[in-house]
């Protein structure tokens, strides 16, 4: 008794070891924490009765502490890796034994335990993101004890291959192992006409195109990470870059259109030929027809039986025998659900093995307050599986607006939830060719949080934790960061009632008779944009200087080739194409403002110049060079545009091929020389007023009138 109380006496005179939620992403269901422990002694790694499967699971969790700079030693924490028929855990639920894990934090110990080896290579998956930085290269382990297990048994990322960027081999792998890292289990290459075949060689363009042995490799890369490789390839809509060759015209619903006629003999050849290929390349018990937005159909060669028996029948009918033609490849086919969700009563008649073989996806990218179950109803009400697909609005931006991204995967994944969806394919789309991969991961990792967690993932929680998590970045400014553009798009979008911060506003010629409507919108609102985008560059600097990266960067090696130079920030590629993003959308505001200048001046040049007093000031020589000059306004248009053209080069070449980036630099390039003709256009009305003193008129220079003097 009196030892027992001498203890209770000695632990309230001892400070209380601290304690504190880990950051986590997605976050488990059960988390209670633990006192944190500090790793000045590194780790010692144990796996026991291990698989090789473990022993990859424990090499990788050896590189990225290697990468972090925390070394194994021998007297360091222990970090046990198990499996639990060794170690029989009554918490361990049927629902757990899957993918699920649990870890147990004692003094100087962390127990990670899976009943598969998934569940033990989540559980280090887990483990990775409670060890933060604690400052001065030294390492804490948030502690915690864990019981996790995930709510969809498919979580994973389309990725498009065909709308211009085509990534590298080497970033396909990244991403494998990026979303693996957040318990994703599935990866979706999307092709059109960008993977290559030997039985249709034509569609497949030179350097940008995916080989048999990329394909083979990515597949033996992904499944070390318990990532099945999905390939869709489009297989009724969207082939109009197989279709423009004349070998295959007598296959299209129109000319040189997007569609496969379903009355040709031709157009099932042709599918079953590619889907053999695919599914030798491609081992996984799914492959995705695609199937979606089929707008042409019954407009041409199958004008007639639409007209006879509809749209739906003539569409369900070729599904079904795109179906029967592929059923002995032994796969289930996934396809897009927004054709036939427009035939409830027809789906309803389909043959069982259609059913059976089919998983149907709905899909729709932006939030919708009312709910999601009209995308999925008429499919469930059929005895369809389905998934549901979210996307992160990537496309035709300057950078993601995860204002409507993360809300549409919040809501769509919560209601596939309610609805019995089986899976979640988080999407990712190119539709201009412009958009940049290393954007991507915010709304890559909270479609990640979202699938694995069950019910509705909460985007506070993700929005305040993702910096830590990603970058290491401890002070939380990238995730402030993230906040400003999103604040900016939202400005656009709401207030100024443009199309948020887009390719098409970032290209607009601010001088264009048919931009002057844009032009009023947003001139009230370009000071608040760009201080949003400048504030961005400002916490960017700010997480930067507090945590600078090593002089040498950390790449990912081989197991038995561990990093020697640690880095404090992570991911620094996503880090700079943020900075680019910010920096695009301040240059949407910059030029804005310094087209109205650039009229305004020009209009007071001409009525200084039609006045006798010379004494005016400015002059009209100090008004043309403020427009024209050394640092003047048409300069700085040229000279914006050309250094973002650089930064974007640079960062497409981080992640993609070469093949598709000429477009978007010629657009650069383009928009370039058309400032540089209009220095022309006044650098004549220049010579014209020192030769003559008269100005020609703003119509013959090019330049707009000056807005209202309210509006500006």
């Amino acid at each position: 008794m009196r030892l027992c109380s001498l203890a209770a006496l000695l632990a309230l005179a001892l400070p209380a070891a601290a304690q504190s939620t880990p950051h986590l992403i997605p976050m488990p269901r059960v988390v209670t924490p633990r006192p944190d422990q500090p790793l000045n002694n590194g780790v010692t790694l144990v796996c026991t009765a291990c698989t090789a499967e473990d022993q990859f699971t424990l090499s990788d969790l050896r590189i990225t502490l290697a990468e972090r700079g925390i070394p194994e030693t021998g007297s360091g924490l222990r970090i046990v890796l198990q499996r639990l028929a060794q170690h029989p855990d009554a918490s361990f639920t049927d629902a757990m034994k899957p993918e699920g894990y649990t870890i147990v934090s004692t003094s100087g110990m962390l127990t990670l335990t899976g009943a598969t080896a998934e569940g033990v290579f989540y559980a280090a998956q887990t483990v990775k993101q409670m060890i933060e930085s604690a400052g001065n290269r030294q390492f804490v382990l948030r502690a915690a004890n864990i019981r996790d297990w995930p709510a969809m048994k498919y979580r994973g990322l389309d990725d498009d291959l065909s709308r211009g960027p085509v990534d590298t081999l080497e970033f396909q792998k990244k991403i494998v192992r990026t979303i693996a890292a957040y318990k994703e289990n599935l990866y979706s290459p999307y092709f059109e006409h960008t993977q290559q075949y030997a039985s249709n060689p034509l569609p497949a363009p030179p350097g940008g195109s995916i080989t048999a042995d990329d394909a083979r490799e990515l597949v033996a890369y992904a499944k070390q990470y318990h990532v099945m490789v999905v390939p869709e390839q489009e297989a009724f809509g969207h082939l109009h870059h197989a279709l423009t060759s004349e070998v295959y015209q007598q296959l299209a619903e129109t000319p040189h259109g997007a569609v496969l006629a379903p009355a040709q003999p031709g157009s099932l050849k042709l599918i079953s030929q590619e889907f053999s290929e695919l599914a030798q390349l491609y081992p996984s018990p799914f492959l995705h027809v695609g199937a979606d937005e089929t707008q042409d159909l019954g407009l041409g060669q199958t004008k007639a039986a639409v007209d006879r028996d509809g749209l739906g029948k003539v569409y369900l009918d070729f599904m079904q025998q795109i179906d029967i033609t592929l059923r002995p490849l032994n796969r289930r086919l996934l396809f897009w659900g927004d054709i036939a969700q427009d035939s409830p009563d027809l789906l309803k008649t389909m043959p069982e093995s259609f059913k059976r073989d089919t998983i149907a996806i709905g899909w729709q990218y932006n939030p919708n307050p009312h709910g999601f179950a009209k995308y999925l109803k008429p499919y469930t009400d059929a005895g369809i599986e389905t998934w549901v697909a979210p996307g992160i609005n990537n496309w035709s931006r300057v950078y993601p607006n995860y204002n409507l991204g993360l809300d549409n995967i919040q809501q769509f994944t919560r209601d596939g939830q309610r609805m019995g969806a089986t899976g979640q394919l988080n999407t990712i789309w190119y539709d201009d060719g412009e958009a940049l991969a290393s954007n991507n991961w915010y709304g890559i990792l909270f479609g990640a949080a979202a699938a694995w967690q069950q019910g509705e993932s909460s985007i506070p929680q993700f929005e305040q934790t993702y910096a830590q998590v990603f970058h290491g970045d401890m002070t939380g400014k990238l995730n402030q960061a993230q906040l400003e553009l999103m604040a900016a798009h939202e400005l656009l979008k709401t207030d100024a009632k443009v199309s948020d911060a887009s390719d098409l506003l970032f290209w607009s010629d601010p001088w264009a008779k048919d931009q002057q409507q844009n032009a009023a919108k947003i001139r009230p609102y370009v000071h608040e944009l760009r201080l949003h985008a400048e504030k961005t560059l400002e916490l960017i600097a700010q997480a930067r200087a507090a945590a600078p990266a090593a002089a040498s960067p950390v790449v990912y090696t081989p197991t038995n080739q561990l990093p020697s130079n640690p880095t404090n920030l992570r991911e620094t590629d996503a880090i700079d194409a943020l900075e680019l993003g910010a920096r695009r959308m301040d240059f949407i505001g910059l030029k804005f403002q310094l087209a109205d200048e650039i009229a305004r001046d020009y209009a007071r040049a001409q009525m200084t110049s039609n006045s006798s007093d010379r004494t005016i000031k400015p002059s009209v020589n100090a008004l043309l060079s403020d427009i024209n000059g050394v640092n003047g306004r048409i300069q700085d248009i040229k000279d914006g545009y050309s250094l973002l053209r650089d930064l974007y080069a640079q960062s497409w070449l981080r992640t993609n091929r070469p093949y598709a980036l000429r477009p978007v630099l010629e657009h650069y390039d383009y928009t370039i020389a058309l400032w540089l003709s209009r220095m022309d256009k006044v650098r004549t009305a220049q010579r014209q007023w020192s030769d003559n003193k008269v100005l020609p008129s703003a119509t013959e220079t090019g330049i707009p009138a000056p807005p209202p003097a309210s509006t500006n």
